[in-house]
């Protein structure tokens, strides 16, 4: 062999005795194979085998399997973003003439999808309100193929009752999908309650550490998975093997985290609606929309909850938010830092409500001290309703 050979063919070692607790990280473009034969008949391998670093990596398989076994399901399939894994749910089973069902609490950018690119290609699509339970059935059409949950919603933290919609969807034949990115499958199991694609954003509990985008969807119908898989295939869609490996980095203190950080958001809420400062929207709370649900379905709390503010506190909003020390900025959770994120929802909500009206603030618990972001909100709160003076009096 040659130097220039022997530059490009890596020789092979013997690795017994070596075990390591880190999932190795296969970064792959081209797969090859043992044979002529082999590669001839790469067309008709097994979805959980190899042809090309685009369709996985061995990398990609442990995170799978991992993520299957939370979620109680049979297969998982990872996707470059949480975005990305609804778009090609609904492209994988959705056809032009068919119809889904979103609720009004969905990530807003599910609804750009469905009205600036479904409907476009014939593709109808309706909202329902949330917390609607049995009442989905006067919603459904005939030609609807797929209804779409995200429990709780968006923002406003409304609780979907899953069983009794999965329930109605099974019995007509449709198809059910829900956003599980709040209470990630350790909290609620959606497979488990009749769901039939149960899609979490990775980016934010799984990953852990705000510094990458990925989302997966979980299924029990190997139907499904190869339906998720063909579509991610037609639009050429793969994975980063060094993404895979921070999520699965990450998802091992997934459970301490999320135990923490909803232990702390519980204390936080409680004392923010004893003082009064707006609105709470907590499920973990009694006085939070459909809490009797949360309470029936789920086995815990994440961090994640929202504050409506009152309008007198509007105008000293940017004064309370740029006076903020240990609370940053910022529109996505999940990480280790705490976040705050006033959002506006009027424009982006069909059916009305007194809260739409008004100034959300979404805050994220991280894992700072509990007493450093108690003692920052109490002097955000105090800005924003202008209480200064008489908390020091």
């Amino acid at each position: 062999m040659r130097d220039a050979t022997a530059s490009v063919h890596h020789p092979v070692i013997d690795e017994s005795g070596y075990a390591s607790l880190s999932v190795p990280t296969h970064r792959a473009s081209t797969i090859v194979f043992p044979d002529a034969e082999s590669y001839a008949t790469r067309g008709s391998r097994d979805l959980d085998g190899f042809s090309y670093g685009l369709h996985g990596t061995p990398t990609q398989r442990v995170l799978e399997a991992q993520l299957t076994q939370l979620e109680n399901g049979q297969r998982t399939v990872l996707l470059p973003s949480g975005q990305a894994a609804i778009a090609v749910v609904f492209l994988s089973v959705l056809m032009p003439g068919d119809h889904v069902l979103v609720p009004d609490t969905a990530y807003p950018p599910v609804i750009g999808f469905c009205r600036n690119y479904l409907e476009p290609r014939g593709i109808g699509w309706s909202v329902y309100p949330p917390g609607i339970a049995a009442g989905i059935d006067d919603h459904i059409r005939a030609q609807t193929k797929l209804i779409w949950m995200e429990s709780p919603g968006s923002t406003t933290m409304e609780m979907e009752d899953v069983p009794a919609i999965t329930g109605i969807a099974r019995a007509k034949g449709i198809l059910t999908g829900i956003d599980n990115t709040w209470a990630t499958p350790l909290l609620f199991k959606p497979l488990d309650h009749g769901v039939d694609f149960s899609m979490q954003a990775l980016t934010k509990y799984p990953g852990g550490h705000s510094d990458l985008l990925m989302g997966s969807v979980s299924v029990l119908d190997l139907a499904l998975r190869k339906r998720l898989r063909d579509t991610m295939r037609m639009l050429g869609l793969g994975i980063a093997p060094d993404a895979v490996q921070l999520v699965l980095r990450g998802i091992e203190t997934m459970a301490i985290r999320i135990a923490h950080v909803g232990k702390v958001a519980h204390e936080i809420t409680t004392k923010l609606e004893a003082r009064g400062v707006g609105e709470v929207l907590y499920p973990a709370l009694a006085s939070s929309p459909g809490h009797a649900i949360w309470k029936r379905d789920f086995s815990g709390a994440s961090g994640v909850f929202s504050v409506v503010l009152p309008r007198r506190a509007e105008p000293r909003l940017d004064a309370a938010l740029n006076g903020l020390r240990y609370f940053s900025i910022g529109a996505s959770w999940g990480g280790t830092r705490s976040l705050i994120a006033p959002m506006s929802i009027k424009l982006s909500r069909t059916f009305e409500h007194t809260r739409n009206e008004r100034v959300i603030l979404r805050v994220n618990i991280g894992l700072e001290h509990p007493d450093d972001l108690r003692e920052d909100l109490a002097i955000f709160f105090d800005t924003l309703l202008n209480e200064a003076v008489a908390r020091t009096a």
